[in-house]
């Protein structure tokens, strides 16, 4: 009789912990509370948040933060097919707990208590749509996941993969600034992927294994905006200038590429979930304390440009500068500059309802129209110390 009690119980553990009962409610099988419902041999680590964990990056992305040690808890989130994809990772034998949560009334509870969120939710792109395209469809995703990070875990390090990350990132922040909890140190725009190419096509022209090779990536994470910084390559070495090109054009299409390969099957997504677990375990070994841990990422602080960072226990503790350039890479600073500030203008229209229907403008229509906008969430980046500030660098 005894033996059946327990296996009862066994069996209304498990349960409980792959299906968690919705706002804490009692397990009748076994008397269990959602919180009490730990695999056993679980470990200490940090809990994490996957929004978009049934989708092509979303799926890689949960198994391999499934085999990450410092990972404790792990919460996979989406819209659709999350139950599927949380009963295939659960079944992996690594000590994270995995929990699943279906649809958007269950977002609050996907975050409740996070300390890292981690955010591919969105469409992929696809052959002949732009980043201007995704953009118009992502960006309300995004804005959506924003408020309920800013009610639930405000103080979570937030790594946003939705493209476009130019624009994803700066309608993420006026999010938490509105709910007073911005901490800029916390909000990172995932542009890992681009150091990983960088390395990769790198290691290819000279020989070596792209896990000796380190590429510093900087500025945007679309096309043109991408710099990698050739001159700051380790271990040091020098191109040519048709290497130069060739590497650098490469680098910023290298999205283009897997698209076209795939021919209209989908996007960069294991690559995409392998960066995003690098930068990830990055962030947490940052939240461990551990010391030198140096990644690129898309920052709010410049504002919104990627940099090399150093993480730690509150996220970004420095921004280094960008160091020395040669011709070619100071040349093509300014034009990436140019390129980001239009982004911020599109994340404006997302956010500015009464001007939502001029997205057709120019540039330079759309920078006039948002100096004068005063219903915009965004119009401190507008104001003249910004402006200042950008042409002083734009001049360095």
């Amino acid at each position: 009789m005894q033996q059946s009690v327990d296996i009862n119980r066994r069996i209304a553990q498990i349960s409980s912990h792959i299906n968690p009962p919705i706002n804490q409610q009692q397990v009748e099988e076994g008397n269990l509370w959602r919180s009490d419902c730990r695999v056993k041999g679980g470990s200490p680590g940090f809990k994490v948040a996957i929004l978009g964990a049934a989708g092509g990056i979303g799926q890689p992305l949960a198994m391999l933060m499934k085999m990450n040690p410092l990972v404790s808890v792990l919460h996979l989130y989406d819209v659709v097919n999350s139950p599927g994809v949380t009963a295939d990772i659960s079944h992996m034998d690594t000590a994270a707990v995995v929990r699943g949560f279906l649809g958007q009334n269950r977002l609050e509870e996907a975050l409740t208590g996070m300390d890292l969120v981690i955010i591919p939710a969105g469409v992929p792109r696809k052959p002949g749509m732009t980043r201007d395209d995704l953009f118009n469809i992502n960006a309300g995703i995004v804005k959506t996941i924003s408020e309920g990070i800013a009610k639930c875990c405000p103080k979570a390090i937030v790594n946003l993969i939705s493209n476009p990350v130019n624009s994803t990132v700066p309608i993420a922040a006026e999010v938490f600034k509105k709910a007073g909890t911005y901490d800029p140190r916390r909000l990172l725009g995932v542009t890992m992927l681009d150091v990983v190419r960088a390395n990769t096509f790198v290691a290819e022209v000279l020989g070596l294994d792209p896990r000796e090779v380190s590429v510093p990536v900087v500025g945007g994470h679309a096309g043109v905006t991408i710099l990698p910084l050739l001159s700051q390559v380790k271990p040091a070495c020098s191109f040519t200038k048709e290497e130069t090109e060739y590497l650098t054009s490469r680098i910023q299409n290298g999205g283009t590429e897997v698209v076209e390969a795939k021919a209209g099957a989908g996007s960069a997504t294991l690559s995409m979930a392998y960066a995003a677990v690098k930068f990830a375990d990055a962030c947490l070994r940052g939240l461990r304390g551990d010391a030198g841990v140096i990644e690129c990422a898309f920052v709010t602080e410049l504002p919104f440009f990627a940099s090399r960072v150093r993480l730690g226990r509150s996220g970004v503790e420095e921004i280094y500068p960008l160091g020395p350039l040669n011709e070619y890479e100071r040349s093509v600073k300014r034009s990436v500059w140019r390129r980001q500030r239009r982004s911020w203008v599109e994340a404006l229209i997302r956010v500015c309802p009464s001007q939502r229907n001029k997205q057709g403008s120019s540039s330079n229509e759309l920078y006039h129209m948002f100096t004068t906008c005063c219903c915009c969430l965004l119009c401190w980046v507008f104001d003249y110390s910004f402006r200042h500030e950008f042409e002083c660098y734009l001049k360095k």
